[in-house]
């Protein structure tokens, strides 16, 4: 089969690999319809996370039809079409029965490594290291899918899979992101970071009864779409100073009761800040890049919280953790539970209350992934997010500009 695989920093291939096979009795062989790039991916692609291996198969968020089942799986058949969670989870264990499947005990083999860095293990993730269980991703044709009777959702017939397949990842993430910030009605709740996972964000918040979304970044498309599902924008223009004024002018001078980090680790920042972390990350003495976490902690109001979507891997430097104690804020973070909340945001789905497509800009062939990795880590034609078709053909393929207009496909061509 066909499958997109890392081969290092910068550099994604299309390649032959072997199909997959049961390995399991709780195995499912999922055919790929849909399989998206996330924002995370990008960590993987700008060489950030470690332990990744050449030929590796990426992509997490992904759907499609069962075409093979193992002998446990007894919930669904052959011919379902699936939305696969990114998270592997056993469903049995001690934190899956309380519905932190992101902290399963059993689904990563290699769980050792992360006890390593992190003091626990975690679960399993597809297409996204080997600390998380070296699973095939689902950029490719196929993939396994383990614990089958546990993760994959049923989509009920008539609905496409551009309505269903962000149940896999940023839709639930938006949505935990949001929850996360215990919003009271009528809150007020800052974002930072208008990509996929904050345009769910902020959708959310208003869903739980934020009365007030602000929204900061600095793509235009971005803000666009921001401001079409009602929030107040920033354009942040690297001058801090300014946007910690402003966010206290619209918050009656305390601050945002919420602040959402939809960004994570590769931040970008103002400053004698960006030079920091940019020095440190190159001398090996700092992971990440957390400017966005600084700016949370310092505009959050007294007794607000701090909601972390955006993925961190590691070590940080020059956090004002006396502001949080002298704030008395609230942290919340981490994977996302995606099995928590699939069953109930598909409901929104069919209940049209949300259609989670609005975010798509590019539909496009398997075969345009190397290209479209650079697309969209650099925001080319528009590009907020890419959808690809493992079984579309090379000549297909289009941009789905904001607002919503066809028209033929632009970086994937060369």
């Amino acid at each position: 089969m066909k499958a997109l695989c890392w081969n290092g920093k910068h550099d994604v291939r299309v390649e032959e690999v072997p199909d997959p096979v049961i390995e399991h009795p709780r195995d499912a062989i999922v055919k790929i319809t849909s399989t998206a790039i996330c924002g995370s991916d990008l960590h993987l692609y700008d060489g950030l996370i470690q332990t990744m291996k050449s030929g590796d198969i990426l992509g997490h968020e992904f759907m499609g039809e069962v075409v093979e089942l193992g002998a446990e799986v007894k919930n669904l058949a052959i011919g379902d079409r699936v939305a696969v969670p990114f998270v592997i989870a056993c469903g049995q264990c001690l934190f899956c029965n309380q519905q932190l499947y992101s902290a399963c005990e059993n689904s990563n083999p290699n769980k050792k490594m992360a006890e390593d860095l992190y003091g626990s293990g975690g679960a399993g993730l597809f297409g996204y290291s080997h600390m998380y269980g070296g699973f095939a991703g689902g950029q490719a044709q196929f993939v396994r899918v383990p614990f089958a009777d546990v993760g994959p959702i049923k989509i009920p017939d008539g609905i496409p899979d551009e309505k269903v397949l962000f149940l896999t990842d940023i839709y639930p993430t938006g949505y935990m992101a949001a929850e996360n910030c215990s919003i009271k009605q009528g809150d007020t709740v800052a974002i930072w970071g208008a990509g996929p996972v904050g345009q769910f964000a902020i959708r959310s918040a208003f869903l739980l009864g934020a009365g007030k979304v602000i929204v900061i970044d600095q793509i235009p498309e971005r803000l666009a779409m921001a401001k079409e599902a009602g929030a107040e924008t920033i354009e942040f223009d690297e001058k801090e100073e300014n946007l910690y004024e402003m966010l206290k002018q619209r918050t009656e001078g305390y601050g945002p009761h919420s602040c959402i980090d939809a960004v994570g680790m590769e931040a970008h920042g103002a400053g004698v800040g960006e030079i920091y972390d940019w020095v440190k990350m190159g001398l090996r003495l700092e992971t990440d890049r957390p400017n966005v976490l600084r700016q949370c902690i310092q505009a959050c109001r007294p007794g607000g919280t701090v909601s972390i979507p955006g993925v961190y891997g590691g070590f940080l430097d020059k956090i004002n953790f006396g502001a949080a104690f002298a704030k008395g804020l609230t942290f919340k973070m981490g994977q996302t539970h995606v099995q928590k909340y699939t069953k109930d945001l598909l409901e929104l789905v069919v209940q049209e209350k949300i259609d989670p497509s609005f975010v798509i800009t590019h539909e496009l062939p398997l075969s345009a992934g190397p290209s479209a990795y650079e697309g969209f880590k650099e925001h080319k034609d528009g590009c907020i997010k890419v959808v690809m078709k493992p079984w579309m053909t090379e000549t297909a393929g289009k941009v789905r500009r904001f607002p919503q207009e066809n028209k033929p496909g632009a970086f994937y061509m060369g």
